[in-house]
């Protein structure tokens, strides 16, 4: 479904004035006029792909903060004309320095923080408080005020169950703006920061809005690996309630992956596993080591230091509980027209054997896709029993992977997550570059 607009054009107001005008607009006596009682959301929503598209003029405005079709292909396009890595995301970091902006479009209309998603606003948000930095350095800050309401066709009347606040400007005007954004947050509310962003950018701005108490949403697709995991590694310690979109995504691995294993005769191959192979999307290889990790925490494996690394290329040798080793192995494909997501996996392989009952080896195979399953069966597996399964990928949008999160979050961590990410990050910390 398209998203909504607000109810009205925002009113352009002082930051000062903003909370007087908030209580007056749910001031009301009327019952069908307060806001709803539910939790408020912040957004950090920088855009910087779409910004950059649409003052070069390669996209039309105006800027929305989506992951828009036309943006995407846009994306694709300059991997192919600055002959960037075929497996690069169009979201990657590299796209951003690629685009030439030479014939930059001025005046471009911005419309983050009103452009709502339908998949969040059905969930009758009270606050929407949205940071939307620019990239023109001359843009001093601006604050926006609006009420908003679920569309008719989704159950919603005329009553407003929210308002929108958005913050837009430099980065030095957002930071000035911050001691407003707490002043909007009702303490009796439950509120969440959604970091729609790179983890590794904006670093003593995400630590002074992911207050303790406050619910985190990020993606450690975006960002150098071991930032990504130190920073979730650093927050979970901390006990805030932290929610991961790259580990929703691997949901259907580890659903399929537990589903071969649950029959009787097969779970004592478990025990027997040597050889685990991932094959993920590009060098981002966040999404790989957590499954790893995962699978490597339920089978109470212990990690050894002896971890080897190259640039397409992470090997890590477990212990299993009889002593025995196991060698798990990440490996970056070039695969053309990746995923939007960076790093994600695309064919998984697993080696179960054993000397004292070779009849019962076998090799489990999951694979995005039939090609992927073909070149996994290559090594040497002809005399093992053979099981392979294709792993359909949700392909839902970002948006409505959010409002998964806000709306089955219990406001805490996944217990699974929190091994996971435990263990991860200290097979990228074990690295020893490869002699």
């Amino acid at each position: 479904m398209s998203p909504q607009l607000t109810l009205q054009t925002p009113l352009q107001l002082p930051p000062t004035e903003i909370p007087t005008y908030l209580n007056q607009l749910w001031a009301h006596d009327e019952i069908e006029n307060k806001g709803a009682n539910t939790f408020c959301l912040i957004i950090w929503q920088p855009a910087w792909i779409e910004q950059k598209l649409v003052k070069a003029g390669k996209i039309s405005g105006p800027i929305v903060g989506s992951e828009r079709r036309d943006l995407i292909e846009a994306a694709r396009k300059i991997v192919l004309e600055e002959e960037l890595p075929l497996s690069t995301s169009p979201l990657d970091f590299r796209i951003l320095s690629s685009i030439q902006s030479s014939n930059s479009t001025e005046n471009v209309e911005d419309l983050r923080g009103q452009h709502i998603d339908t998949a969040i606003s059905n969930l009758q948000p009270r606050r929407l408080v949205t940071l939307a930095p620019t990239i023109d350095k001359e843009i001093k800050l601006e604050t926006l005020v609006a009420a908003y309401c679920p569309l008719p066709e989704e159950g919603g009347g005329n009553t407003a169950c929210g308002d929108v606040v958005v913050l837009r400007g430099n980065n030095t005007a957002i930071n000035s703006g911050l001691e407003i954004v707490e002043t909007l947050i009702p303490d009796e509310l439950p509120s969440w920061l959604w970091w729609n962003g790179r983890i590794d950018e904006a670093a003593e701005l995400l630590n002074s809005l992911a207050l303790p108490n406050r619910r985190l949403i990020v993606d450690s697709a975006l960002g150098e690996p071991l930032d990504c995991l130190n920073l979730l590694l650093q927050r979970i310690n901390s006990g805030q309630a932290v929610n991961d979109l790259n580990w929703l995504r691997l949901r259907n691995w580890r659903e399929t992956l537990a589903m071969v294993f649950d029959p009787l005769h097969r779970r004592n191959a478990l025990e027997n596993l040597i050889k685990i192979d991932i094959d993920i999307e590009g060098s981002q290889s966040v999404q790989g080591l957590l499954l790893a990790a995962w699978i490597a925490d339920r089978l109470n494996w212990k990690l050894k230091s002896s971890i080897s690394s190259e640039k397409e290329l992470i090997k890590a040798i477990f212990v299993r509980c009889d002593e025995t080793l196991v060698t798990v192995t990440l490996t970056s494909l070039p695969i053309g027209n990746p995923s939007i997501h960076p790093g994600q996996i695309i064919g998984l392989r697993l080696i179960s054997s054993s000397d004292k009952k070779p009849k019962n080896d076998i090799c489990v195979i999951l694979a995005a896709e039939s090609g992927e399953c073909m070149r996994l069966e290559a090594g040497g597996m002809a005399r093992m029993e053979l099981i392979e399964q294709v792993v359909p990928i949700q392909k839902n949008s970002l948006e409505m992977d959010v409002a998964r999160l806000l709306s089955s979050s219990r406001g805490t961590t996944s217990p699974l997550l929190e091994q996971a990410t435990a263990l991860a990050t200290k097979m990228l910390n074990f690295i020893k570059p490869s002699k």
